[in-house]
């Protein structure tokens, strides 16, 4: 008779310590993901926002440093939990020769590129009030631009997950 083995993944990372290097300082949780890309982006962001708090446009900017820095902490501890690996066994017996070795997985991302896009649009029109071309004054004054877009990308694809 032959017996089954079943094996749970363990998670690669450690999503406590995913969590708390963000809270540490915003961008570290996914810099210890392995995301450097991402924790850099992260970095700046934070760093930005930081050094517009003295502009202006409270408690908007304020507002949006605290939601950007719960984000941060949130999304590192969900990158950590959705990376999984096999346990890896000694020699070629065991788990190898079952066909299951150390390899790793990642979850595969799923979305839309709206948040990228939103992302853009933002970093343009706060490098553009850094050179002074526009003000922030303004840029504050229109910022509910960015939920009225967001709510119509949900719109669109509610009818449009309807009509598949």
């Amino acid at each position: 008779m032959e017996e089954k083995i079943k094996i749970e993944p363990k998670s690669a990372k450690s999503p406590a310590l995913a969590g708390i290097l963000s809270v540490i300082f915003p961008g570290t949780g996914a810099l210890y993901n392995g995301n450097y890309l991402k924790g850099i982006v992260l970095i700046i962001i934070f760093a930005g926002l930081v050094s517009i708090q003295g502009r202006g446009g409270q408690p908007f900017v304020a507002l949006l440093l605290a939601g950007f820095y719960i984000f941060q902490i949130i999304d590192a501890v969900n990158e950590a939990k959705s990376t999984k690996v096999q346990p890896e066994t000694a020699g070629e017996t065991g788990l190898q020769a079952a066909g299951l070795s150390g390899t790793m997985e990642t979850a595969n991302p799923s979305g839309s590129i709206s948040w990228g896009i939103i992302l853009l649009l933002l970093g343009g029109l706060f490098l553009l009030a850094n050179f002074d071309i526009i003000t922030y004054e303004s840029f504050i004054d229109y910022w509910p631009l960015i939920l009225v877009g967001l709510g119509l990308k949900l719109v669109i694809d509610h009818f449009s997950a309807k009509k598949s």
